[in-house]
């Protein structure tokens, strides 16, 4: 890119709102708007509106909200809409060019007539209709004279063309669709690869970046725009797109987990939509480290889904205020500790930023902690609480377990211990050690919540390759679990949607959209183990 010329430089981001954005697309937005500030151009956000059948106010709405939540700022909203009328009359002047015809063969037909990669297609018998006849056709078809799908608008190139793109490419077709900005006014629209490079010339795009899938229709693009004699064409550049394993991307696809109730919505914190993982807690900032590692590249590779959580986890780390929280809770009764008296325990609201300072939690003779944090029987470098071992309660004091309490199906529900007065703040003052530090919450002042615990949607790397069944065979029957009756401590009570919180030996934790005073939901984020790390050792 450092060879680009040096006029400003003109940028657009494209999308169709026929659903929402995922994480691919982050990658192009990152792209798109971080090229235009670093050449000091623009960037536009235009919607590609060219198919009413297949989109709505609401994705317009989502998209919009999505770059904003990344952290980019367009420098106008525009749609292909808006070009309707120019796009038009670029059609009527291709037909008087000679350049294209109107074809009454239907889509099978075309296809058939299209060839293959190996054979040449055959041209269309309405190949040659006089220009006048053309211009009348096109003009019955704009006037509503025919139903949808009777006939084409298709650009006259070269049906023998190695590239399948170039055999005579639809450019309009007939659609009887209200549209949500033009409403009725149009009841043909034109095709993509049509409307595209006109769009972006009309616009003053200088570069018009798009994926990989796209350079095969280059040749198509520049021939629009030479042929209608613009004098300062756009130039079309590809990258590569990002597909991280483990996600499916296809809108077709993600529409049928929503509409199956296989997931939540477009939003459920299992999908590689933006909005699915706002809403799980991943930060702006984490996404946009995460397209920055991965770069440009000009071939198509597969990102591991444990770089995203290793930029997920580096920026909560250093972001996220801690906080104790029991999952699975069990009574923990200091039987030494007086039963009418409670105390308050300082413990750090950030370990990386100091400045954060302290906060204070609750402590008394009754606490909670989690139920696999003692065992009777440990195994060998279990270093939680067991029989006549010493653990550190986090910020508190030094505990001794003692003896339990199971229920009927011999579950232990409570655990007894005494503690050591000495040792306030989690030092001994004999200096003597612990290999085992275990967190808490105050059964006095514990706030209960739903805490929901978030696994890879699907099993396999490719969820999309069908070569063993379809992509619902792939789903993971374990990618949530729900857990009532967690514990948090009381500063969380007016947690709010939105907030994030690292809960010591847990993981990184979100508050649901849902969440609210008395009703406590939380997403897990990612959990506190650094896969990606570990796999690059």
């Amino acid at each position: 890119m450092e060879n680009e010329r040096s006029e400003a430089v003109g940028r657009r981001f494209p999308p169709e709102p026929n659903g929402y954005l995922h994480i691919g697309h982050a990658k192009a937005i990152s792209i798109y708007f971080g090229t235009a500030q670093k050449y000091n151009g623009t960037c536009n956000l235009r919607l590609d509106d060219t198919n009413p059948t297949k989109e709505d106010v609401e994705y317009v709405d989502a998209i919009k909200e999505d770059i904003e939540w990344l952290g980019y700022k367009w420098d106008k909203i525009l749609y292909a809409s808006d070009y309707f009328d120019a796009i038009y009359d670029c059609a009527v002047k291709l037909i008087k060019l000679g350049k294209a015809y109107v074809d009454d063969l239907s889509a099978d037909e075309i296809r058939a007539y299209r060839g293959t990669l190996t054979e040449p297609g055959r041209e269309s018998p309405y190949r040659n209709r006089s220009i006048e006849e053309n211009l009348e056709l096109f003009q019955k078809m704009t006037g509503g004279e025919y139903e949808t799908g009777a006939r084409v608008l298709r650009a006259k190139i070269n049906m023998a063309s190695p590239n399948l793109n170039m055999r005579d490419p639809i450019i309009y077709r007939i659609l009887h669709a209200h549209h949500h900005r033009t409403g009725d006014k149009w009841c043909v629209y034109p095709m993509y690869d049509f409307a595209h490079p006109i769009s972006d010339t009309v616009e003053g795009v200088t570069h018009s970046l798009c994926s990989l899938e796209f350079e095969d229709h280059r040749p198509l693009y520049d021939w629009v725009l030479r042929e209608l004699g613009f004098e300062k064409p756009s130039r079309q550049i590809e990258f590569a797109r990002m597909n991280l394993n483990y996600t499916l991307t296809s809108k077709r696809k993600c529409l049928k987990l929503v509409n199956d109730g296989i997931v939540t919505g477009w939003d459920d914190p299992r999908m590689g939509t933006l909005c699915g993982m706002r809403r799980r807690g991943y930060p702006a900032a984490a996404l946009r480290d995460f397209c920055d590692r991965i770069g440009v590249a000009k071939a198509n590779s597969v990102i591991d889904f444990s770089l995203l959580e290793f930029c997920v986890r580096e920026e909560l780390n250093k972001t996220a205020p801690r906080a104790m929280a029991v999952l699975r809770p069990i009574e923990l009764i200091i039987d030494n500790y007086p039963e009418d008296i409670s105390e308050e325990i300082e413990v750090e609201i950030n370990p990386e930023n100091p400045e954060a300072g302290k906060r204070k939690v609750l402590f008394s003779k009754r606490l909670y902690i989690e139920a696999d944090d003692f065992m009777e029987e440990p195994p060998k470098k279990y270093f939680r609480l067991s029989p006549e071992r010493e653990v550190r309660l986090k910020g508190a004091y030094y505990v001794t377990a003692t003896s339990c309490e199971k229920d009927v199906d011999g579950n232990i529900t409570a655990v007894h211990c005494t503690y050591d007065p000495q040792t306030r703040g989690g030092q001994s003052p004999d200096g003597r050690k612990v290999k085992g530090t275990i967190h808490w919450v105050c059964q006095k002042s514990a706030v209960d919540a739903e805490v929901r615990l978030y696994d890879r949607l699907f099993n396999t790397e490719n969820p999309s390759d069908e070569s063993s069944g379809s992509f619902i065979d792939n789903l993971n029957p374990n990618s949530i679990e729900v857990l009532k009756g967690c514990k948090l401590e009381a500063g969380l009570a007016d947690i709010a949607p939105g907030d994030k919180y690292q809960f010591l030996r847990l993981g990184y934790f979100c508050a649901d959209k849902d969440s609210a005073p008395g009703k406590i939901i939380l997403n897990r984020t990612v959990a506190l183990k650094d896969s990606w790390a570990k796999i690059n050792k």
